[in-house]
Order: C-alpha cells, then structure tokens, then sequence
C-alpha cells in the first residue's frame, strides 16, 4: 500500500492507523500546492480531487476520504479492535463519530486556513467550533477514548484535527477533558511514530 501524505493535514489519521496496526506500506509526500509527489508522479493523476489523504491499495484502486480509509484499514486487522464489526449497534456508533468529526470539526475547522477569510467569518467559525468543542467536552467527560475505553479510527481522526488549534491560536484550555484526551493521544507509540515519520520528511 502507499499512502500519500502532506504534513499537518488529516492524512496524519490514517498514517497513525497503519502504525497502529504494523501494516506495510510506503509513505509519500505531496506538495499541496503544486500536486507533484516526491517521487515525480503528478497527484491529479493519482487523486483527482486534488487533496490528501489518499491510499493506493493496488495499482488502479485508490480510497480518497479520510473516514473511508480508516475503516478500510481497520476492518483489514478486526482483532486489533479499532473499529467494531459491521452490522452491529457499535459500528454505528463508530461511523455517526467519523461523520460528526469529518463534517462539524474537520470542515469547521478547515476555513481558518484560510488568511484571507474575513474577521466577520472568522468569528462565526470560531464560534460554531467552539460549541463542537463543548459537545465533545461533555462526551469525554469520564471517558478515555470517544468510545469508551478502546482507542478507536475515530480517536487518530480526531487527534489529528484537534492538532490544527495551533495554528489558530485557540487553547483547549477551556475544555479539559478535551485537553486531556489529546494528551492522552499523543502518548501512544504509533502516533509518535507517525509524527516523527512525517517530520523526517518535512
């Protein structure tokens, strides 16, 4: 497998589950703004939407959204229990948390990348994250991981956007159970490994 990855993006996540899980696989990095790989090839070509993350499974088939990579991923390896088995009241609960992620943090949070965003704008987003923030809060209060006490896909996917508050300059520090869980986290073997990985590349 090759993942492709541009730094402090949410292909972080699926890169944490492969370690998480010791699967194989070949790391490489894309330029987001000339969509050239290290290795030459032009990203288009590889993923037309143009934006990281992307798994090449086999030559020809490529999984191109984070949610779906992860279960992808994690369903290869079901006894390292990140994710639970389809069909059951569980797995349901694991995808509402990759959708809740992936469409109220993730896209909440991604506009503010933007420099050129109006201050007006900027406010509305901040606030409309800071209320998911106050979701959250209240979920981990008590627990470890968002499903429990198993570390889950959806605690990488997560992690990873939860990162991104550095560069906004908005402190966890107001939701300590949040600050807590990232802590947590960020303590894991495969998270350091995956970080140190994509620095070396950096």
């Amino acid at each position: 497998m090759k993942l492709y990855y541009a730094p402090h993006t949410c292909s972080l996540s699926p890169h944490i589950v492969l370690k998480e899980l010791s699967l194989p696989f070949e790391l490489i990095r894309v330029d987001n703004r000339t969509k050239q790989t290290a290795d030459g090839q032009d990203f288009l070509r590889i993923n037309p939407k143009g934006y990281v993350a992307a798994l090449e499974i086999e030559q020809g088939r490529v999984i191109t959204e984070g949610p779906a990579i992860l279960q992808y991923l994690a369903d290869l390896r079901p006894e390292a229990g990140l994710i639970p088995i389809p069909g059951g009241w569980e797995r349901v609960q694991m995808q509402e948390w990759l959708a809740f992620i992936n469409s109220e943090v993730h896209a909440g949070l991604a506009p503010l990348f933007n420099k050129e965003l109006p201050h007006e704008a900027r406010a509305i987003f901040s606030d409309r994250i800071s209320k998911r923030f106050d979701f959250l809060e209240s979920r981990l209060r008590g627990n470890r991981y968002l499903m429990g006490s198993s570390f889950s896909v959806a605690d990488a996917y997560l992690f990873t956007v939860l990162g991104w508050c550095r560069f906004f300059d908005i402190s966890l520090e107001k939701w300590p159970a949040l600050m807590a869980y990232k802590a947590v986290i960020e303590e894991r073997s495969s998270v350091q490994a995956a970080m140190a990985a994509e620095r070396e590349q950096d």
